[in-house]
């Protein structure tokens, strides 16, 4: 495999500018700016509707944008110079049933000027067994990982996945995951969606969460979690109604109401706080336990108040 230019030029590789597209009455995208910068993996996150999948067909160059501008490596998304450096795996992929593995690596390695070896990217992806197999024969998340390994075989600098590894089971998730890293640690950028919170967790360096088409957050993990500045505290043996008139409590949610050994998780911003005023209240309680707020918990806190104007964050501080 050709190892891709790591030179430490910092220009973003994709960017969208007070970017908007309408369906109609239906604003997909509203006045959306978005830089990606080489050398990172991007986890996109949002509810369906939220504008994940309009912003990458934007950047592949299949739509076009209603207002704003959009560009990939300084051209617009439909040259084919920019094209020659972009891979791509959009959710739904079509494969011709009668081509082997093989033989649909060749083709689109064919369409790049600096194609990577089918060899190494049939092993990274776990293809070689299946390299004589028709596509047709293929099960669904073979499939799936086929046309992961198809966006790769260009070689390129940016690449786009649009919910990588929908219908693979664990064990498979897993094992594209630490392809997508050594991909990333040969030159590769990513930008990646997924419903899998996990997944995210698992590949990005820096998050973008949208929401009724708008960048609603975009910073590194920490940072995505910090802004939401919930502790996740639970207890066991308490009554629910004492922890919620305590200072500090946003939410109170019950695991069992009507157990005699009741649990809650209760939801808090300042856990150091919450602790001492439990204490005072004589409440009796058991098994605390104390945590941050997960990515999962992050992203449902952010996507429930679209609405609310999201604040400067560092990643756009650090662009500006």
């Amino acid at each position: 495999m050709t190892t891709q230019d790591t030179t430490t030029d910092t220009r973003p590789l994709a960017r969208l500018t007070g970017v908007s597209r309408r369906f109609g009455d239906v604003v997909a995208l509203d006045d959306v700016s978005l830089d990606i910068a080489p050398g990172s993996i991007v986890g996109l996150l949002g509810p369906n509707g939220a504008g994940k999948t309009t912003l990458l067909s934007l950047l592949e160059g299949r739509r076009r944008a209603t207002s704003g501008r959009v560009e990939i490596f300084g051209l617009a998304p439909d040259d084919p110079r920019a094209r020659q450096r972009l891979g791509c795996t959009p959710q739904e992929t079509g494969l011709p049933d009668t081509l082997r593995v093989s033989e649909v690596l060749d083709f689109v390695a064919a369409h790049f000027d600096d194609a990577a070896d089918r060899g190494t990217i049939a092993a990274e992806f776990g293809l070689e067994p299946l390299m004589r197999k028709q596509t047709g024969a293929l099960s669904g998340g073979q499939k799936r990982r086929l046309a992961v390994a198809l966006a790769f075989i260009g070689n390129p600098r940016l690449v786009l996945l649009d919910e990588p590894t929908t219908g693979l089971d664990v064990d498979a998730r897993h094992t594209l995951w630490s392809a997508l890293r050594r991909q990333h640690e040969r030159g590769a950028t990513i930008v990646v969606t997924s419903h899998y919170l996990e997944e995210i967790e698992a590949l990005a360096e820096r998050v973008v969460v949208m929401g009724n088409g708008r960048v609603l957050a975009d910073d590194d993990l920490a940072g995505v979690l910090g802004r939401v500045g919930l502790r996740r505290v639970t207890l066991d043996r308490v009554d629910p109604e004492r922890v919620r008139s305590l200072d500090g409590v946003v939410r109170v949610d019950d695991v069992d109401p009507a157990a005699a050994a009741s649990g809650v998780t209760v939801w808090v911003r300042d856990s150091d706080a919450f602790v001492r005023s439990l204490v005072v209240s004589g409440a009796p309680f058991e098994g605390l336990a104390v945590r941050r707020a997960t990515l999962e918990e992050a992203f449902l806190t952010l996507t429930s108040d679209a609405d609310a104007s999201p604040a400067i964050t560092s990643h756009e501080r650090m662009s500006a």
